[in-house]
């Protein structure tokens, strides 16, 4: 028996799944902590979304600036 590693995104796995299969190859599937933008992420939809739509806001200028002011403003004067 010999081992053979593929590394590639879902898609082409898919693909190479159904080939081992019609050549009734046994083979393992496992999958990589490195996910595409093809693959399900794991986080909530609306959660990415929100976030997404925040990365726009700021690369758009709409920031506040974390001053020495602002701290005290919103912690208090407690150094």
């Amino acid at each position: 028996m010999e081992t053979i590693v593929i590394q590639t995104d879902i898609k082409k796995a898919k693909a190479i799944k159904h080939f081992l299969e019609a050549f009734d190859v046994s083979f393992s599937s496992e999958a990589s902590d490195k996910s595409t933008n093809s693959e399900k992420s794991p986080y909530n939809p609306e959660f990415v979304k929100k976030i997404r739509e925040r990365q726009k806001s700021a690369r758009e200028g709409n920031v506040v600036e974390y001053t020495e002011e602002l701290r005290k403003e919103l912690f208090g004067d407690k150094d």
